[in-house]
């Protein structure tokens, strides 16, 4: 693709270099070569802009400052990580399937399939399950019983979708996720462990994606529900009975227990961990490998096991690093005070 076409397509403007140069792939900007597109959306990484050796390259005008390599053409644009996602998208396409149904996927018969529906070699889709249109469900998937998936989803290799769970539109599911599978309940009875029932199900809503070998639980009673927009990343657990809200960010090797509530917006960083009936407040932010035991306020930002306001956590990690001088400290004052004494 030109770089003209390019900028056209990416809500950019052109400037300086050979806009007629052919662009082949994307690069990040420490990397890119001839014939690559970059990209430059933070200040901090300006100093790679005057060496680099793409051919293009989106970019504010307000971080336009300094040497600009003479084969390199600005392409300058409000928000330069859209328009490079943009172009992503368009010089890397998805790969296009032969839409069909393989003869190798077992279809209950009383499923149904929307329009251009791909299902493909291996898969199983059980009794009353319907597939809405344009829906990919790539090889070896498990689609259970009564179980409604909307338009455009696609369901990845391996994935599956225990009975009763309901798909919005547009969602993905990547390999090896599990959606609906018992919650982990038990009840201990005359000295041995007692299986809890779990007889709800997983309702996911639209333009959700959930990551590669993440399990979702379905409700003892009642629903499991995933909001619209959400993004679930590869390897979390989400327990039976929780209600995630809108556009929530819930990222690797976090683990949530039952039955709490993650309301719209709220981000969770990797390796988080959540106590049973624990919510979290819209918008807050939960730092990498902290541990919620409490409830979290709308908009706090906390770090930490048990996890606190993070400036307080930080102000008490920056002490603790000090306490070896301390303690050197007190041993000398200590031994100052025993020769005095003597």
């Amino acid at each position: 693709m030109l770089i003209t076409d390019l900028a056209q397509r990416c809500d950019a403007t052109a400037q300086g270099g050979d806009s007629t140069t052919f662009i082949n792939s994307a690069a990040d900007i420490m990397s890119a070569l001839p014939h690559q597109v970059t990209v430059l959306s933070d200040g901090k990484y300006k100093k790679y802009l005057k060496d680099s050796k793409a051919s293009a390259c989106f970019i504010t005008e307000q971080l336009i400052d300094g040497e600009i390599p003479e084969n390199l053409t600005l392409l300058i644009c409000k928000d330069p990580e859209i328009s490079f996602l943009n172009a992503v998208k368009l010089l890397h396409p998805e790969p296009v399937f032969k839409r069909q149904v393989s003869e190798y996927a077992v279809l209950a018969d009383t499923s149904t399939l929307g329009y251009d529906v791909h299902v493909g070699p291996f898969a199983t889709i059980g009794q009353q399950s319907s597939i809405g249109d344009s829906s990919t469900i790539e090889a070896g998937a498990r689609i259970g019983n009564h179980v409604m998936i909307g338009k455009h989803c696609h369901i990845h290799p391996n994935a599956v979708i225990y009975d009763h769970s309901i798909i919005g539109n547009n969602v993905i599911i990547h390999a090896g996720a599990v959606i609906g599978a018992d919650g982990f309940g038990y009840k201990f009875r005359d000295n041995q462990h007692v299986k809890v029932p779990h007889v709800g199900h997983v309702e996911i809503d639209d333009n959700v994606e959930i990551g590669a070998n993440t399990c979702i639980d379905r409700g003892a009673l009642g629903a499991t529900r995933i909001g619209a927009g959400s993004k679930i990343d590869n390897l979390v657990q989400l327990g039976h009975n929780n209600i995630v809200g809108r556009n929530v960010i819930i990222c690797g090797q976090s683990g949530i227990s039952g039955s709490c509530t993650i309301e719209d917006g709220a981000i969770l960083a990797g390796s988080t961990g959540v106590a049973d009936h624990v919510k979290i407040g819209a918008r807050a932010v939960v730092m990498a490998r902290s541990g919620i035991s409490g409830d979290i306020d709308p908009g706090a930002q906390v770090f930490g096991s048990p996890a606190k306001d993070r400036k307080v956590a930080w102000k008490e990690l920056a002490a603790l690093a000090k306490l070896p001088e301390l303690m050197q400290k007190f041993k000398a004052l200590e031994a100052r005070v025993l020769k005095l004494e003597e």
